[in-house]
């Protein structure tokens, strides 16, 4: 693969992620969307969706990683690192292309951004918090137990990832190994299926404490965005808590590819 192929479907596909996955954050949270107050699970569901999408047009052209801690975690296991910055470089563009994207998409919800409430005086317009939509916030905000939440949740993403795509996998004869002659996650089809489910398994298992940004592209790119967009009321961007998911993803990403290489 060519480092302009790479480029262009990290781009196009963790574009297409974010513009799912931000979303349906838009469309649980703001005020005037039809799907409002429609939940975790819609959520959980809602990124998933957005890594099938993503991942299966991206993976023509560059195997369809979308996520930092998945390139290092491939990385690890392969020893091939010569790739790595221009996966990152696609990864973190097109996130915050599709941040761009979802907030055009939700535009007239985002303008008018406030919302109905009860007070002893009647009712009052407060506006919605929009940093949600965009990136993760903790429900505790405790760094130590917020960066083992992500580190240990990526490995829980990375780990099967790569027993079922990984150079060591044993499972060809399942229907989840690669099409010969195919590189990286772009294997029999079912392989990015399968990673879809798994993402929303753990946004339902592992979400709560962080949001499990699991992907630091994911994270920091929409960040960057909400920072720019002139989202009336959006509040603050959080920069303070804003390394957590950039470093427990990609420490997750590396320790799944060591413990894989260990015990495969």
């Amino acid at each position: 693969m060519s480092n302009g192929d790479i480029f262009v479907g990290e781009m196009i596909g963790t574009a297409i992620l974010i513009l799912f996955g931000a979303g349906v954050c838009a469309a649980v949270t703001l005020r005037f969307s039809k799907a409002r107050a429609a939940g975790w699970i819609v959520i959980a569901f809602g990124w998933g969706f957005g890594v099938l999408a993503g991942a299966y047009t991206a993976a023509p052209l560059s195997g369809g990683h979308l996520n930092p801690a998945v390139t290092l975690g491939l990385a690890v296991d392969t020893g091939v690192w010569n790739k790595v910055w221009i996966y990152l470089l696609g990864q973190i563009t097109g996130a915050m292309i599709g941040a761009v994207l979802a907030y055009l998409v939700y535009l007239a919800q985002f303008q008018a951004n406030m919302r109905k409430t009860g007070t002893t005086e009647g009712t009052v317009d407060e506006p919605v918090p929009t940093l949600g939509i965009f990136s993760t916030i903790p429900e505790i905000r405790n760094p130590v137990a917020n960066l083992i939440t992500e580190i240990l949740a990526t490995i829980a993403l990375v780990l099967p990832l790569l027993a079922l795509v990984g150079s060591n996998r044993h499972v060809e004869g399942i229907g989840i190994g690669q099409i010969a002659g195919q590189e990286g996650i772009y294997g029999s089809g079912i392989a990015i299926l399968l990673v879809s489910f798994l993402v929303v398994g753990i946004g339902l298992s592992l979400g709560g404490p962080t949001g499990y940004a699991i992907n630091p592209a994911r994270d920091l790119g929409p960040r960057i965005i909400h920072s720019i967009l002139p989202i009336p009321n959006k509040g603050t961007s959080d920069w303070g808590y804003s390394w957590i998911p950039v470093v427990g993803p990609l420490i997750g990403g590396l320790l799944g590819g060591v413990i894989y290489n260990a015990a495969f």
